[in-house]
């Protein structure tokens, strides 16, 4: 009996999760259905479709306000349950700690902004012949600009000093492959960071900041 009492109250807790943060799980149901449909198309027309939705230098210059919005809306990895754990652990966080409305200003920030600066940095090797005429064409679809700028946002739910840890560990692991690879997509996710880290402002009256202390010290009682 007990067994089943605790089992209803987990379940109980996870409806209450994922209603806490409908945003989060309305956008990872779509790329589960997106992600569906692309295991059923040939390789070949995968990549055609998807770089008809990608927000590439041509379809950024054709299409800017569709391909903006349906490039979020596909993961060219091909695999859903990595979103889907990333998506549990950082944007639904944000969104019960932000709201709706302030949660989908900070994604769509870092998208929008992030990919018209990477894409404008690849615009500018190609007029000084530092990439190919073909990388107007490059395949840049995905979710991982607005992921980024979430996880630079959450800054500000850690408390100090653990803060500037996270921070640092944010700032790390997207700095890093920028400082050896150099792609746009590189400096797209870093990019994406620092505008969660500017979004400061939105974040003012959400509440008291996390502690994990308190949080241990809550699991050891």
């Amino acid at each position: 009996m007990n067994g089943v009492i605790r089992v209803r109250r987990g379940a109980e807790a996870v409806v209450a999760y994922v209603r806490a943060a409908p945003g989060t799980y309305v956008w990872l149901l779509i790329l589960l259905f997106t992600t569906v449909a692309l295991h059923h198309m040939s390789p070949r027309f995968e990549e055609q479709f998807l770089r008809q939705r990608s927000t590439n230098l041509h379809e950024l210059s054709n299409n800017p306000v569709r391909v903006l919005i349906s490039s979020a809306m596909w993961v060219d990895s091909g695999h859903w349950l990595p979103y889907a754990a990333l998506y549990t652990v950082f944007h639904a966080q944000a969104e019960r700690w932000l709201g709706t409305l302030r949660w989908l200003l900070v994604c769509a920030a870092a998208h929008v902004l992030a990919t018209l600066i990477s894409e404008g940095a690849l615009l500018w090797a190609i007029s000084r012949g530092m990439a190919p005429q073909s990388a107007v064409n490059t395949l840049d679809v995905g979710v991982s600009y607005a992921l980024a700028g979430v996880m630079g946002v959450l800054t500000y739910r850690v408390a100090s000093p653990w803060r500037y840890l996270y921070a640092a560990v944010v700032l790390g692991g997207y700095g890093v492959p920028l400082l050896t690879g150099r792609t746009f997509t590189d400096l797209g996710h870093f990019t994406s960071v620092l505008i969660g880290l500017a979004c400061y402002p939105v974040v003012r009256g959400c509440g008291k900041a996390w502690n994990p202390w308190e949080t241990l010290a809550v699991l050891r009682r």
